[in-house]
């Protein structure tokens, strides 16, 4: 038996049916003390059994910050649309890489198929620079034959500086009781939000959706996803009266895993905001909805519920110490012929937030032109009238229906078409970036919960990955995927950039980025293979280097 053992980069996707082509650089990485770095390695046997088990050892002086995990195949059973862009991996159903998972004591070896692992090295402000050779056996257990790779990874001797970018990706609380079957806000289910929310910053997810009352989101009109609302509401002799226990061990447990910034539900549904938020209340003794989709959002009954709501609510987020912190919501993805309701809801509220950031995903730039929104977060395939008519401290986001040139993170797509994103946002000095879907096991309109293990797709509602970056692993415990861990590296790239700017100036910068470019990069216009951004990050980190050694 002859085992074949490839080093890869981390933007590589191993499918079990094809063989990996290796570039050259496969074998060296660098990066600084404060980011993980990642590569892959794949293997196959030739000759011998069909299938057999076989163990993969790491040996090196860094052997300590060194993990190691087993790239694993889910079903995709809807890659992408029909009439989707040529810049896919594959556009038919199968088995596609995408989980992160703790190995067994033993992997699989095929004649016939490729699997694959993920590695990371994950130094800190103690770790020695230098280049530290990382050497990974494969042998297989019943012949013993064996076969090393070397990866060469230089430790460099800098730190990247905070993320400025402000980066949120919905945290739905309805997904993780239901998957666990656990109650809302118990002690079990903050337990594990918390692996869950750790995990997101860890990330470089720095903003957390907080369900002050339950999100008014990809809801079915009529019906509701199940209760979430951290501030309790009592309605006595016809006043409200409000308690924050819940929130404030929210907020306790986000600041203890280093949230930055709290995304506060919106104050009206989806679409429009036509309707109120579903809101639970204890009336006379009794649990009662007092509002929801039978309530118009404009109403006089709601108004004067926000009228004491939005003070109450302020007036804690003072006392947390976060209300400057804090971003608020009108309604998700309003149209232009929703602009009457948006703005008529708006004004209902804007004078209570007077002073506090408003923003909403939408992408008419005439939505915006009318004054109705002060910050916009248009899709990245409408963003471009935003750029020229120069909006400042400019936001984006992708969803379900930016599969067409440019950035996303559907399983089907190259990593690379989800890593070119820290370049854009560097280059369009992007001050924050959106996605809805960090943890969203349901169906579209969340009719029924659905396995993620198994439906990577919603249920046919969206290209799969669409709807959650982690999987719920056993105990509470979120497994990752290729393509977090991809969309944390391009944070890192955006940080590198940042860095490198402050040394020798945004122009040096650029001139990297677009160096050799038959045009310069936009949101649907950008390199398209590995190594463009392999490159270039390895020349962004000498660069560096050599200006920290001229100061």
């Amino acid at each position: 038996m002859k085992i074949k053992l490839k080093l890869l980069s981390s933007l590589a996707k191993v499918f079990l049916d094809s063989e990996p082509a290796q570039s050259p650089g496969d074998e060296r990485l660098s990066g600084f003390r404060n980011e993980t770095i990642s590569f892959q390695a794949a293997w196959a046997s030739e000759g011998g059994e069909a299938r057999s088990m076989a163990t993969l050892t790491i040996s090196s002086p860094i052997a300590s910050i060194v993990r190691v995990r087993q790239v694993r195949h889910v079903p995709v059973r809807f890659p992408t649309f029909p009439d989707a862009d040529d810049n896919y991996l594959r556009k038919e159903p199968g088995l596609f890489p995408d989980l992160l998972s703790e190995p067994k004591e033993a992997l699989r070896i095929w004649s016939d198929k490729w699997e694959s692992a993920w590695i990371d090295v994950t130094p800190d402000e103690s770790t020695a620079p230098g280049v530290y050779p990382i050497e990974l056996t494969l042998t297989e257990s019943e012949t013993g034959a064996s076969a090393t790779r070397v990866m060469q990874v230089e430790i460099l001797p800098a730190l990247l500086p905070a993320q400025t970018l402000i980066h949120t990706k919905w945290f739905h609380c309805d997904c993780i009781c239901q998957y666990y079957g656990v109650e809302m806000f118990s002690d079990e289910f903050f337990r594990i939000a918390e692996n869950f929310i750790s995990l997101a910053v860890k990330r470089g997810i720095n903003m957390i959706l907080t369900p002050i009352h339950t999100p008014m989101l990809d809801t079915a009109v009529g019906r509701e996803r199940l209760t979430c609302q951290l501030v309790d509401v009592a309605v006595e002799g016809g006043k409200y009266r409000f308690s924050f226990d819940k929130l404030r061990r929210w907020v306790d447990m986000c600041k203890r895993c280093g949230v930055q910034y709290y995304e506060i539900a919106h104050f009206f549904s989806q679409w429009g905001a036509k309707y109120a938020p579903k809101i639970m209340a204890t009336v006379d003794g009794q649990a009662r909805r007092i509002f929801g989709w039978d309530t118009p959002g404009t109403g006089a009954e709601y108004a004067a519920f926000l009228r004491e709501y939005i003070p109450a609510l302020l007036s804690e987020l003072r006392k947390l110490g976060i209300d400057r912190q804090c971003w608020f919501h009108i309604s998700d993805e309003p149209t232009l012929d929703q602009l009457a309701d948006y703005k008529a809801a708006k004004a209902m509220v804007a004078d209570l937030l007077s002073g506090y950031p408003i923003m909403d995903a939408l992408s008419d730039y005439e939505f915006y032109a009318s004054g109705a929104v002060a910050k916009p977060i248009p899709a990245n395939n409408h963003i471009a009238p935003f750029i020229e008519h120069g909006v400042k401290g400019l936001w984006t986001y992708y969803c379900v229906g930016q599969y067409i040139d440019v950035s996303n993170m559907f399983m089907a797509m190259p990593s690379a078409r989800n890593r070119i994103l820290g370049v854009q946002l560097y280059k369009f000095n992007i001050e924050g970036f959106l996605q809805w879907g960090y943890n969203f096991y349901n169906c579209q309109y969340s009719l029924y919960p659905v396995d993620p293990y198994l439906v990577t797709d919603a249920d046919g509602f969206v290209p799969a990955g669409d709807a959650y970056q982690v999987y719920p692993g056993p105990g509470g415990v979120p497994e990752e995927s290729i393509r977090m861990m991809v969309t944390d590296e391009a944070m890192n790239d955006l940080r590198a950039f940042q860095l490198l700017e402050r040394l020798r100036g945004r122009d040096f910068v650029m001139g990297l980025i677009e160096d050799g470019l038959a045009q310069p990069i936009t949101f649907d216009r950008y390199p398209t293979e590995d190594g463009y951004l392999l490159r270039l990050r390895e020349k962004v980190n000498r660069e560096i280097v050599k200006a920290l050694a001229q100061r």
